[in-house]
């Protein structure tokens, strides 16, 4: 029965969800809960103690007043003064204690989500990669985990100070005169309201800020990566139309979003301001009818700033919260995305391979698409049999080498390998089955050697050796500076053609029981190619190799030849057979030699 086709999902704009993400945020810290729990405690600790400051200070401003009269007495304001500095180094020590607890944990929690989406990025099908940008994947494993330690090392802590020095002071206040607290209590809930209006209308452009960064990175990786292309097709004017396109949507929600959070700031230093000015006249008249003393009034000149200051400290801290609520989007709704399935549950293995494979009935079509690219696909490969794979390009030919990787699942019908189908093995059990060159090569920063032994243990130097003077590159790396332990970066330049030979060295040294070449000489001259196909057919004696060509002429002595057009067999044999038939091949083959 035909398997229903799996649709990849749209992935729109999620909606804004800042208490959900930060709910997310506080599952995925709970291993550190209890550390962060005890840097609340000395940061709550440390605030009780400044605010008990101000309390001394009212006694000192009394006990001066009063000996204005009848002496100072200098002893207790000294005993006062003395307890004073003792709240002010315990509250500083604790400030530090807090502070390094906070910044260890962040740093932690920032180091386990970028492991756990490098994770997942192993874990993701391929679809996921077609349709996603490189660079945005790299700015929420950058910008937006960045963003999120950032805001936990400071906004959690300062909204507790925030809150802890706002409640404790509302409460000393209360003890010292309801008159004057009910005054300043007035002056700040109008700073209150407009916060709130302010927070609900920024976090929509906090979001689109850190989505449209994510788009202006994956346009610079891309075309930083493809800048060739773009010179040569004097492409930099559009290029530079786009970029410049993406940098003022960047401009625009970034602008909207600061611009609102920045009002925050010196709308609540006005706020502070006003209650402080309207606890003065309150309290001078207070003063004036003896229902207040004057060491009230320093008091509570104190405690208005301590109620007041932390309402431009929580706004600071939610517009911190609102960027990692959007970060936190981002790097969630990545570590959600559709995993390809679980196969602990799978035992099948290859012990002895002979190389036996089967295609029966194999249609196939890309998830992210309606359209079926394989339609019924049937064909066998002996074991050691040279199998090539030809037609015109878009025909299926790669399509289906991947399949046969099991890069992706099929719709319906089987692939066996010996009498087993590739979906009751684990797809590491199907890689290790195939070393696999592919036209578009590939190597890392590192050096020459380990870009040779990739994932391979216990290579030894004359199988290596062996390998490169197989593919004629030999020569060429013992011309480097250091040789095989010569370093690939921007400063050691390869040509095309010479990564290709390194590429097929790799294969050779992997040593695996069957072959996949797809286009693996297509950057090499005439006399290399020659050079390395005798390498090639010793490498593929007595191993199933599948070929993918274009240039007919490589694989005139392959043993079965597969001529695919439209996701489908059209024709099958060897290439002599195939010429005598005259049919779609000798079509193909014949066009290669026509004089212009």
């Amino acid at each position: 029965m035909a398997k229903r086709q799996r649709k990849a999902p749209d992935r729109p704009e999620r909606p804004n969800n800042f208490f959900g993400t930060w709910k997310r945020l506080v599952r995925y810290v709970r291993r550190h809960l209890a550390v962060i729990l005890l840097a609340l405690v000395f940061a709550f600790a440390g605030t009780v103690l400044t605010l008990l400051g101000p309390a001394k200070l009212k006694e000192i401003t009394n006990l001066i007043t009063a000996g204005m009269a009848t002496g100072i007495d200098m002893a207790a304001i000294a005993k006062i003064g003395v307890l004073l500095i003792g709240f002010y180094i315990a509250s500083m020590i604790l400030s530090v204690a807090q502070g390094a607890i906070m910044a260890t944990v962040t740093e932690r929690v920032a180091n386990r989500m970028r492991g756990d989406i490098s994770k997942k990025i192993n874990r993701l099908p391929m679809w996921f990669y077609n349709r996603t940008a490189t660079g945005d994947i790299l700015s929420r494993v950058t910008n937006d985990v960045d963003t999120i330690a950032e805001s936990l090392n400071m906004s959690v802590s300062e909204l507790v100070t925030s809150a802890t020095l706002m409640i404790g002071s509302l409460v000393m206040m209360l003890l010292n005169n309801p008159v004057m607290t009910a005054t300043a209590v007035v002056a700040t809930m109008i700073g209150f309201g407009l916060m709130s209006l302010i927070m609900g209308r920024s976090q929509k452009f906090f979001v689109r800020q850190q989505k449209h960064l994510g788009e202006i990175n994956g346009h610079v990786e891309e075309i930083y990566s493809g800048h060739t292309v773009v010179k040569a097709y004097n492409g930099e004017k559009a290029a530079r139309a786009t970029f410049l396109d993406m940098n003022e949507k960047l401009r625009d929600s970034t602008f909207r979003a600061q611009c609102l959070s920045g009002m925050m700031p010196p709308l609540m230093g006005f706020i502070g301001n006003f209650g402080y000015v309207a606890v003065c006249v309150v309290g001078a008249m207070l003063v004036f009818n003896n229902k207040a003393d004057f060491g009230t009034i320093v008091a509570f000149m104190i405690y208005i700033r301590y109620f007041t200051r932390p309402l431009s400290q929580i706004a600071q801290s939610m517009q911190s919260m609102q960027s990692a609520a959007a970060a936190g989007e981002r790097v969630f709704e990545f570590l959600d995305a559709e995993e390809l399935s679980d196969e602990s549950g799978k035992s099948a293995a290859l012990p002895q391979v002979r190389g036996h494979v089967v295609f029966d009935h194999v249609r196939f079509g890309y998830e992210d698409s309606d359209k079926t690219v394989i339609h019924d696909f049937s064909a066998e490969a002996m074991p050691g049999q040279k199998v090539a794979i030809v037609g015109p390009t878009g025909a299926g030919k790669t399509t289906m080498v991947n399949l046969l990787m099991r890069f992706h699942e099929l719709q319906s019908g089987r692939i066996l390998i010996d009498g087993v189908p590739t979906t009751e093995m684990t797809r590491q059990e199907v890689h290790d089955q195939f070393c696999m060159v592919l036209q578009d090569t590939w190597l890392f920063e590192g050096t020459v050697r380990e870009n040779l032994v990739y994932c391979e243990k216990d290579v030894s130097e004359t199988k290596m050796r062996r390998a490169c003077k197989a593919v004629g590159l030999d020569h060429f790396i013992r011309t480097l500076p250091k040789g095989y332990d010569t370093v690939l970066n921007d400063q050691v330049n390869l040509s095309a053609g010479q990564k290709q030979q390194l590429t097929i060295a790799r294969a050779m040294i992997a040593d695996r029981p069957m072959l996949i070449l797809d286009e693996a000489t297509s950057s090499v001259d005439t006399r290399t190619e020659l050079k390395i196909q005798r390498a090639m057919d010793a490498l593929m004696k007595d191993r199933t190799s599948f070929i993918i060509a274009h240039r007919l002429s490589t694989i005139r002595d392959a043993d079965l030849i597969l001529v695919m057009r439209d996701g489908d067999i059209v024709e099958s044999g060897t290439h002599q057979s195939l010429l005598e038939q005259g049919g779609f091949y000798a079509e193909l083959y014949n066009s290669q030699f026509d004089n212009a």
